[in-house]
């Protein structure tokens, strides 16, 4: 597994904001560690989770959600296609 930093973490939170989802990083009982609220594209990230986990959390949630790289910037286009390199294998 990647070590990953703030930096990281403010990268996919841009991913994120382009897609036009609003991500928020509250407490709360989720079992995952997140929440998806897809018709208001509100993603809630358990905030006692580390850098790590949050993360790790938001690269696994990418994988889950309809990604259109044509309303990402160029920068951030560049780093999506560094995630999906590390997409979960099929089962």
């Amino acid at each position: 597994m990647a070590k990953y930093t703030k930096t990281t973490l403010d990268k996919i939170t841009q991913i994120y904001a382009e897609l036009g989802y609003k991500v928020r990083f509250e407490k709360g009982t989720f079992k995952s560690g997140y929440c998806l609220l897809e018709e208001r594209k509100i993603v809630v990230v358990n905030r006692f989770f580390d850098v790590q986990g949050k993360v790790q959390t938001m690269i696994d949630l990418l994988h889950q959600i309809e990604v259109d790289p044509d309303l990402l910037s160029e920068k951030s286009q560049k780093f999506y296609r560094s995630l999906e390199q590390q997409a979960p294998a099929a089962p």
